[in-house]
């Protein structure tokens, strides 16, 4: 304050004593006042530099009441930027030590959840797990804010742990309690890594729920999907469904019937901005990286304008992925520009990949020295994790061990209540010496008739070897017979397709020669089964994935003639069914490949796309067949009575013990049934 006055003299230096103006000279009075004011301007600078300096701890401190407090924490984004998760702690058991002291419970309450909340964040999760375990042991204390704040940082450290069966339970209580409307698993399934199955728990708990109005909701759901394919690695189908979110979210920004506010409008340009990256990084999988580039690219433009949190992670991914399309285009230097010290990789995952990148510049850059400095960085980070998962590894077992602590009390009881009866039975144990002679006597003689039946075993064992082998030689010579009948089928339904060849040669009738070549493909399709079940070493099943291989190659071998060139995908690896399932599910997808080859695709077919999709499922199998034809005409209802075709496929899906389903809302359309 000194220094600030001083300064202010001196640069006024002329004025020390008097000023002059207009030839009058002002009184010593002035300069007083002069003074006066400047000190108390200088005063007024420094309080609002030091209002200025005032952290987010700071204000968390001088507020009153613990509730207040408890609020101020949660809805504080980037608490610890300027105190540590440490100083904070260090205030809190301060606050918690004077709130015990007090008798204030209720203050207690608060501070309890709000330490295990920062355990957690320093990923103490033993310490944490302590205090919640302490803390739920009496929950019904708690009010409903204070219960679903500490069931959810339970179901955070469980997560970590990957002690899942305690997170779902306490997802189940949440609900219990009416602390959620439902509860999810996909995110548990996601985190052990089973992304079919959290894509088959998203679109069931999901798809009842998004209205095919609601194109926000629809973007969101598409593009979740997308993101569960694209982590079960299977790019091409997800950027489909990225794609068709990205025309639901521009349907919903472009409509104007419906009037938005700026949040909303907000919210979903950075929708917009997520789906965009996730498309380019479908197109960087599928090593499309000039496409990628301007998605990614307009994708970090619109998440940094609109994101409303100071850290995205669809930022830090997209900048990597920009990174890696420049590095493969050899678009050098582009890449630092990307990857620098201020891109907040947090995740270790994007830490390990950041270096990664770095590494490959560095050794396209003929640097090999700090390309050897960030390949170490990666070395010594794969080591932390390593110590990471022992210390993980040792949390889980302080969880279980505290678990089992708390029965120690009752199996001690049962410990001494055994040892009363064992005392009992001592003292019981010299009336029964008497009768060990006799015990002697009988063990003897059981010991005969054991060896008495060893004896008997062997010749009995040796009768029963003969007798396997025997039907080890009928059971092979069966198989053969099978393997024969099978062939045997084969040959004559190929000899019955060969009649129906001739027949349609012999035929000049358009719609007798149609029926003639549709009932041709349908005795192939059959014929097809069996070939396959000869050729296979069990007899019992056959291999999907192969057997609509062949089908499709028949079918579309027909439709070549014709000009066909459609992209056709299968996806029905490790799926076998038995003959029953087999026959009629190769019918229907003949049906359903033939009818997609005639009429799916009246005048270009170059775009043309067909997807197949089998899947074993627990209760039996899905089955789901697109195309982005020309889709169903109106009256698709009224010829389904009259159409040979669908009323064969809906007996031949009634005989699977389930019933066809057909969307006409999709580009294209869209097939689907469960079955048994």
């Amino acid at each position: 304050m000194i220094t600030k006055i001083a300064k202010f003299l001196s640069n006024n230096k002329n004025t020390q004593y008097t000023l002059k103006t207009n030839n009058s000279i002002f009184s010593f009075k002035t300069y007083i006042a002069v003074f006066f004011f400047s000190f108390v301007f200088i005063n007024l600078s420094n309080a609002q530099e030091i209002q200025l300096q005032q952290t987010v701890l700071d204000s968390f401190v001088k507020i009153p009441s613990a509730k207040d407090k408890f609020a101020y924490f949660y809805k504080t984004p980037n608490r610890y930027k300027e105190n540590s998760s440490y100083e904070w702690l260090e205030r809190i058991d301060s606050m918690l030590t004077k709130a015990r002291n007090a008798q204030d419970d209720g203050s207690v309450e608060y501070y309890r959840i709000l330490q295990a909340h920062i355990h957690q964040d320093l990923v103490q999760y033993d310490k944490s797990i302590a205090i919640t375990n302490e803390l739920y042991i009496d929950k019904t204390k708690l009010s409903d804010t204070l219960k679903s704040a500490l069931l959810d940082i339970m179901d955070e450290n469980y997560s970590q742990l990957k002690l899942y069966e305690k997170q779902i339970a306490i997802r189940k209580e949440k609900k219990e309690l009416g602390l959620a409307d439902n509860i999810s698993f996909y995110d548990i399934y996601a985190d052990q890594g089973l992304y079919q199955k959290a894509r088959s728990e998203y679109i069931r708990e999901k798809s009842n729920v998004v209205s095919s109005d609601d194109y926000y909701g629809q973007a969101v759901y598409n593009n979740k999907i997308g993101d569960f394919l694209r982590l079960d690695k299977s790019s091409q189908v997800a950027l489909e469904k990225y794609q068709e979110a990205r025309k639901y979210i521009n349907t919903y920004l472009d409509t104007i019937a419906r009037p938005k506010t700026e949040d909303e409008l907000a919210k979903g340009a950075l929708l917009k901005g997520v789906i965009e990256g996730n498309i380019g990084k479908c197109y960087m999988l599928l090593k499309r990286y000039e496409e990628a580039i301007p998605l990614l690219d307009s994708s970090l433009v619109k998440i940094r304008e609109f994101n409303v949190e100071v850290y995205s992670q669809d930022a830090v991914e997209n900048t990597l992925d920009l990174a890696n399309c420049y590095l493969q285009t050899n678009k050098l230097d582009k890449v630092l520009e990307l990857i620098n010290d201020d891109l907040r990789a947090i995740k270790v995952s994007n830490v390990l990949r950041k270096n990664q990148l770095l590494a490959v510049y560095y050794q396209k850059m003929n640097d090999y020295k700090k390309a050897n400095y960030y390949l170490n960085n990666n070395i010594k980070i794969n080591d932390s994790i390593r110590v990471n998962e022992t210390l993980k590894k040792h949390q889980q077992i302080a969880t279980v061990f505290e678990k089992e602590l708390e029965n120690s009390e009752d199996r001690l009881d049962e410990k001494k209540i055994e040892l009363e009866n064992a005392k009992i039975e001592a003292q019981a144990s010299d009336e029964r010496m008497s009768l060990i002679l006799i015990s002697l006597i009988f063990t003897l003689l059981g010991l005969g008739g054991l060896v008495f039946a060893y004896i008997k075993s062997i010749k009995n064992q040796r009768v029963i070897a003969k007798q396997n082998n025997i039907i080890e030689s009928q059971l092979t010579e069966k198989d053969s017979l099978l393997k024969e009948i099978h062939h045997r089928v084969k040959n004559n339904l190929q000899m019955v397709s060969s009649l129906l060849s001739l027949q349609t040669k012999n035929t000049k009738s358009k719609a007798a020669i149609m029926a003639l070549e549709e009932g041709k493909s349908r005795v192939k399709a059959m014929a097809l089964i069996h070939q396959k079940l000869y050729q296979n070493d069990d007899l019992s099943v056959i291999e999907m994935q192969g057997y609509v291989e062949s089908l499709v190659n028949s079918v579309q071998s027909v439709f070549k003639k014709g000009g066909h060139n459609i992209n056709i995908t299968i996806d029905a690896e490790g799926v076998e069914l038995d003959i029953d399932r087999a026959i009629p599910f190769g019918l229907i997808l003949n049906e359903l490949v033939s009818n997609s080859f005639k009429y799916a695709f009246p005048d270009n077919d170059e775009n043309g796309k067909i997807y197949i999709h089998l899947r074993n499922t627990e209760t039996g199998g899905y089955f789901e067949y697109t195309d982005n034809g020309v889709g169903l005409p109106e009256d698709t209802d009224e010829r389904t009575k009259s159409s040979m075709g669908i009323r064969l496929m809906n007996r031949l899906v009634n005989q699977l013990q389930s019933t066809l389903n057909i969307d006409k809302s999709v580009e294209g359309v869209r097939f689907w049934f469960n079955f048994k």
